[in-house]
């Protein structure tokens, strides 16, 4: 006969390995993120950002949640993990996935010709330099653009925002998120401008999610802000996730701060933002807390499912983070760098972390914003990860530093 305490010490010994598990929290080491703790603390009292949110989750549990610093260095008001944040560009992949939801309801191939459904694009021009008078060249496009050009930023489209005369074009018709007054209003213009190159030639980081978001209002019948509402965000329950500050939640928001020129920042004057509440555009207009964003990414991870609730199929979320860029584009990088970064359905995709040249996984993808905003999701690992500050413009190194942090106390 075998006694109860031979029994129990058996079963101790059984499940030791999974406890050993659980109290490293989802295969990260507790003394590991101490260590990342106390780098990002030392961030902060630096000066170089006022204040962060970090959140992690592996294997469907939440292993990391923190705040850091300040949501305001003038006011000494303490960040905390669900303050809000003006995301900026990672508005993008939520626009890609509610048009992904429209594909899967046979609405359009990624094939189609943009003007099948966009009739603006019909007759566009494309920038072939200036003739000796300084005049603008142009000529006939060699294909036309398709929806997959809209997702992976090869469409022809530019940002606006540089020195090329595409460019400064734009600025001239007031093709610009701060001018424009609505999705409709900037397809209009952007049907009477050229393209910058030939659909398929370039990567370059345009206004493609613009066309897509109006590729929802014209598949769904829908304005855009209420089609993410219907399709996603109440589904997901993401209910700290909003256009521009509305007033009424202002005060939970994060504020963004710029380089002071001394080495330290200063709270940006007024709240550009702000107008975004009630002009809705996919570029950039979201906000969110890093909760929030922490489900949306899980639901990737899930393939297009989380909490029971399913957004997108299992092939649609694989689809999406497949290298979608030409053989002619190795990277999105167009050649002046590494071949590390690809890109897919809305979001970059790692090819080579070598190359990179920081910890990550092949096949990981994500998308970032202008204000030091990312996320990352990384199925080779089971990990997703957000990671929230308020400094603009954005602090590329910073958010590198911390994803080698997250992934450095990774250990089993």
């Amino acid at each position: 006969m075998i006694r109860p305490c031979y029994l129990l010490v058996a079963l101790m010994v059984m499940l030791a390995p999974v406890a050993n598990v659980q109290a490293q929290g989802g295969g990260f080491s507790g003394e590991r993120l101490a260590v990342m703790d106390r780098a990002i603390q030392a961030e902060v009292d630096k000066g170089r950002v006022a204040g962060v949110v970090v959140a992690v989750a592996r294997h469907g549990q939440v292993v990391h949640n923190k705040a850091y610093g300040f949501a305001d260095v003038k006011t000494r008001r303490p960040m905390h993990t669900d303050n809000l944040f003006r995301l900026y560009s990672m508005t993008k992949p939520i626009t890609s996935v509610a048009l992904l939801t429209l594909y899967e309801q046979g609405r359009f191939q990624l094939s189609d010709p943009l003007d099948m459904y966009i009739p603006e694009f019909a007759d566009l021009q494309v920038y072939a330099g200036t003739d000796a008078d300084g005049n603008m060249i142009m000529e006939p496009l060699r294909r036309k653009p398709t929806v997959q050009d809209a997702f992976r930023h090869t469409l022809g489209l530019s940002g606006g925002l540089g020195n090329h005369p595409v460019d400064v074009m734009y600025r001239e018709a007031g093709i610009g998120m701060f001018e424009l007054d609505s999705l409709r209003d900037e397809i209009v213009r952007l049907g009477k401008v050229p393209l910058r190159y030939q659909p398929g030639e370039e990567w370059v980081y345009g206004l493609g999610h613009d066309v897509q978001a109006y590729l929802v209002e014209v598949l769904s019948g829908m304005p855009f802000g209420e089609y993410l509402q219907k399709t996603i965000f109440d589904p997901l329950g993401m209910n700290d996730t909003m256009f521009g500050v509305p007033a009424s939640r202002s005060a939970d928001f994060a504020w963004i701060h710029a380089p002071n020129g001394e080495g330290g920042l200063v709270p940006e004057d007024g709240d550009r933002y702000a107008r975004f509440t009630d002009h809705h555009f996919a570029t950039l207009s979201l906000s969110s807390s890093t909760g929030d964003y922490l489900t949306f990414a899980r639901m990737l991870l899930g393939g297009g499912e989380v909490n029971g609730v399913r957004i997108l199929g299992r092939k649609t979320v694989e689809l999406m983070a497949m290298n979608h860029l030409p053989e002619n584009i190795p990277s999105i990088n167009n050649g002046t760098g590494p071949s590390s970064t690809g890109y897919g359905l809305g979001v970059s995709v790692i090819l080579d972390p070598a190359k990179l040249g920081r910890l990550d996984s092949a096949g990981s993808f994500g998308w970032g914003g202008a204000a030091t905003t990312t996320f990352r999701v990384d199925p080779a690992e089971d990990l997703v990860y957000v990671i929230n500050a308020q400094t603009f413009p954005g602090d590329q190194a910073l958010l590198s530093q911390i994803q080698n942090l997250i992934y450095q106390a990774l250990v089993d």
